[in-house]
């Protein structure tokens, strides 16, 4: 039973994986058409243990987006924390305080410097925002949460960009369980962390 059970969650996030192309190349996604005037935020939620196979499938795809001549953006969220903290000075600091004093006093002395809407103001400046630009980012491509994680929250994240990314598309890539209101980390840590955003694949 466990073993059936396996295979079809394995199939269906295959099938789910195969229409995200399609669905970010559409003109209803680039455009935010059918939206209910909603930001175009959306998230794809997988099981946690799936995450080679969607780091895979997400080199897979950036890089026939890539040959396509679409401009967008693909940002390693746990890679993007580390940049923040290089710029700040903060990275061998950082490792010290976990070294000598444990997980929760890093996560402690990095609630400032990481918070949410610093690194989403760090982010958006790695982004072309600029609207009369042709080579404006069409979209983004946000990944490696879970390496991040607690650091960085997927609702926190989101609620931040919001005013720093405007109207463009933004796909979270979610190692958990989203049904449409709630973020659950990793599809077993009960959260009440709300948000409104838009499954990219049900």
């Amino acid at each position: 039973m466990t073993t059936f059970s396996t295979t079809k969650q394995h199939k269906n996030l295959n099938d789910r994986l195969d229409q995200i192309l399609p669905k970010i190349e559409s003109q209803d996604f680039l455009k935010n058409q059918g939206l209910g005037n909603e930001i175009g935020f959306y998230v794809f939620d997988y099981p946690a243990e799936s995450e080679l196979t969607v780091r895979e499938h997400l080199a897979f795809i950036t890089d026939k987006l890539t040959k396509r001549g679409r401009n967008f953006a693909s940002i390693n969220l746990f890679e993007a924390i580390l940049e923040l903290l290089d710029s700040r000075n903060l990275t061998e600091r950082a490792f010290k305080v976990q070294k000598e004093r444990g997980d929760d006093a890093l996560f402690n002395a990095l609630k400032g410097p990481l918070e949410q809407n610093r690194v989403a103001k760090f982010i958006a400046s790695k982004i072309d925002l600029s609207a009369d630009n042709q080579a404006q980012t069409e979209f983004i491509l946000l990944h490696g949460l879970g390496s991040a994680w607690p650091i960085i929250r997927g609702h926190g994240l989101l609620n931040a960009l919001h005013a720093k990314v405007g109207n463009v598309p933004t796909v979270l890539f979610y190692p958990g369980e989203y049904d449409g209101t709630a973020l659950k980390p990793f599809g077993r840590i009960e959260s009440n962390n709300y948000y409104r955003a838009f499954k990219l694949v049900p």
